[in-house]
């Protein structure tokens, strides 16, 4: 299997090193050492970093993350059957996510429920602060909170 140094799998990836030993720590990739110990990573590294890249674009924590290259088979490279099936957990999470991203882009110019009661018309009034009881944020976007 061909090896690369840190240095490669950072320029390859866009990652910093920092971030790659990071990543590292928490168990997203892995590496072998040198006799000199000197990092040097698989391959297939730089498609788990494509990945894990992409997942945090759209919302996904590390810890998401980690607990679904845990799934992966250890010993060869994913295939395309098993990225897929990695893929179809996330489905719901990503919809309820896009949702409440729509719901931002559909409410933004209106109160999104911080309590600040600045707007003369607010169709999510926040009398006595009641808004404060449901937590931090913008908790009306949240589907799942109703205004009193």
């Amino acid at each position: 299997m061909h090896l690369l140094t840190i240095g490669q799998v950072a320029e390859r990836s866009g990652v910093a090193h920092s971030t790659l030993r990071y990543y590292e720590t928490l168990g997203l990739v892995s590496s072998a050492r040198t006799s000199g110990n000197q990092r040097r990573y698989p391959q297939p590294t730089l498609r788990r970093l494509a990945f894990i890249r992409s997942a945090q674009q759209v919302g996904l924590s590390l810890e998401e993350i980690g607990a679904a290259l845990a799934t992966l088979p250890e010993g060869r490279t994913p295939t395309k059957a098993d990225w897929t099936r990695l893929s179809q957990a996330w489905r719901a999470r990503l919809d309820q996510q896009i949702e409440r991203i729509e719901r931002l882009r559909d409410q933004l110019d209106g109160c999104i429920g911080c309590g600040c009661l600045s707007l003369r018309s607010c169709r999510l009034a926040n009398p006595a602060d009641v808004a404060a009881d449901l937590g931090p944020g913008g908790t009306f976007l949240d589907p799942e909170v109703t205004p009193s």
